[in-house]
């Protein structure tokens, strides 16, 4: 068991409704977090260091608030002392931003840098609430003002992180549009014995990157549910490289046999002959309750069956649309385990299933697994799922031939596994699937454009004030130009031109056909990629 003290929280600093308990390498294990006054109780089924992760908002009154994002603590060793859980949310942020001043080289940053001066300042907060930590924990008056102490250091450090993070990201834009970057690696892999008689494949790894360097431009696109129209066409040629067909079976294939081929015709159709932009098409086969047709349950305990049906389906799919659709996400959330339940055995079966089929019928397209909810918090709860950095590691270790992993980050919807987040958590969340040596994809980016409750009254956090059509244009600027400047990143696709139906407000184009601030802020990160720009990191702003 592990106790955090926590002092008045009156001003709603943090709540423990979407908390979770994580282990090593940041994934989340079985347990259950609680709260007794005046402490927070994490209780993990297992023994070992833990850590807390919990949505936080560290200064709720100040002009620009950081909003309510998911914050954690270092691992600490179980014991029946209480830890300051204000100290430990600051120790860990202060720890993160160290290691990333030496992953991105910033240490040369001069000290009256913003982003380094308030780091200082944060360290200092800091080193005052640890000095007067017991305090803390007997809640004395000295100990209120030290606890006041220490979130201060964690909003400081917050801020600093992402000033940081978006120093980084123009950098390595800079770095990857000049194709600098790409030449400095290749040479890099070319004198390397292990490399020697390999041709150029446009992805190379070196020893001093995070993940591999791909030599592609990365590109935008974004993700089409709706009906054709000339308004929304408008709208997605002047903001995107390429469209994404989602391919629901529900929608593709809503009765047994009978197909629904005609709305994702007209948008392929649009885009390949009018357009001209890439189409790239999926997840085909995801077993979320939303995405799967009724008819479909009939088979769900019958797994040879189903994996037949799955066959013929995405085989339809696939010799249907390998004319045009140049990359194939194949499949979603198998990890996850929701709706149908799959053996770890099942799950690699139905990946290799699909990669093989797209392999055979279309040779020369894309394929990609994509990877739901990818900070994992879903393992904290379901226990037959598998944490999505470990799914991945086994695709590559069986040999699975996929060509980039894809990953779903749906922000501000709990019920999607995409609580908010600050900008240097997310950096830090693709670094670490940069380790998987693949390219990577972001097939779905999304945050709504209005506060969103769960059907419980589950909050996800919020950035900065709140969601709002501003915010949500901001909150893409700055994570696309994150996501875009690192060399691995293929693409980054928004979540959905219009809102879905019953879903929270996400989409580029309201439902009265107003065009949000989110699709200009898209149209002018895509006009500063095309400049080669390596300014555009907030754009739109």
């Amino acid at each position: 068991m592990i106790r955090f003290r926590v002092l008045d929280n009156s001003d709603a600093r943090w709540s423990i409704g979407p908390a979770y308990l994580n282990g090593q390498d940041d994934i989340p294990v079985a347990g259950e977090v609680s709260e007794e006054p005046g402490f927070v109780v994490g209780a993990p089924e297992a023994e070992g260091s833990i850590g807390i992760s919990l949505l936080c908002d560290p200064d709720p009154e100040a002009e620009d608030r950081i909003g309510a994002v998911v914050l954690q603590t270092c691992l600490l060793p179980q014991r029946d002392a209480p830890y300051a859980l204000s100290v430990e949310l600051a120790r860990h942020r202060i720890m993160l931003i160290l290691t990333k001043l030496e992953a991105w080289a910033l240490f040369d940053l001069p000290a009256d840098d913003p982003a380094m001066a308030s780091f200082m300042e944060a360290r200092e907060h800091f080193a005052d609430a640890l000095v007067s930590q017991q305090a803390i924990l007997d809640a004395t008056d000295a100990g209120r003002a030290a606890d006041a102490k220490a979130w201060k250091s964690l909003a400081l450090a917050i801020r600093a992180g992402d000033r940081l993070t978006r120093i980084q990201a123009e950098r390595q834009l800079a770095e990857r549009f000049t194709g600098a970057l790409y030449q400095h690696s290749l040479a890099q892999a070319q004198a390397s014995p292990i490399n020697e008689g390999r041709p150029a494949t446009g992805v190379v790894k070196t020893p001093d990157t995070d993940g591999v360097v791909i030599e592609d431009q990365p590109t935008i696109g974004c993700t089409i549910r709706c009906d054709t129209s000339a308004a929304m066409q408008e709208v997605v040629a002047g903001t995107c490289d390429f469209i994404n067909i989602p391919m629901r079976w529900i929608d593709m294939e809503p009765e047994e046999g009978k197909y629904a081929f005609s709305r994702a015709d007209k948008w392929i159709e649009w885009a390949v002959r009018t357009a001209k932009i890439g189409v790239s098409a999926g997840p085909v086969i995801d077993f979320r309750p939303e995405c799967v047709p009724e008819w479909l349950y009939i088979w769900e305990n019958d797994y040879e069956t189903l994996r037949e049906i799955v066959y013929e389906h995405f085989r339809q799919l696939v010799i249907r649309y390998r004319r045009t659709v140049t990359r194939w996400t194949i499949v979603s959330g198998l990890h996850v385990n929701r709706g149908f339940r799959f053996s770890y055995e099942q799950m690699m079966d139905l990946t290799r299933l699909c990669t093989l089929t797209v392999r055979k019928l279309h040779p020369t397209a894309r394929v990609q697994v994509e990877l739901t909810s990818p900070w994992g918090e879903y393992v904290a709860r379901a226990k037959r799922a598998i944490p999505p950095v470990l799914y991945a590691e086994m695709l590559t270790q069986m040999g699975i031939n996929i060509d980039a992993f894809a990953l779903r980050l749906e922000f501000g919807r709990r019920d999607r596994g995409g609580m908010a987040r600050d900008l240097t958590s997310f950096s830090h969340l693709l670094d670490r699937y940069a380790q998987l040596d693949r390219p990577i994809a972001i097939t779905s980016l999304g945050a709504p454009a209005s506060q969103y409750s769960g059907e419980n009254g589950e909050q996800a956090g919020a950035w900065r004030g709140g969601w709002t059509d501003q915010t949500q244009a901001e909150f893409l600027a700055d994570a696309a130009s994150v996501a875009l400047s690192k060399p691995y990143v293929h693409s980054v696709c928004w979540q959905s031109l219009l809102d879905e139906a019953g879903g929270a407000a996400s989409g580029l184009i309201a439902p009265d056909g107003t065009v949000r601030p989110a699709a200009k802020a898209m149209a002018a990160l895509r006009a500063g990629l095309r400049r080669e720009d390596a300014s555009v990191a907030g754009a739109g702003r």
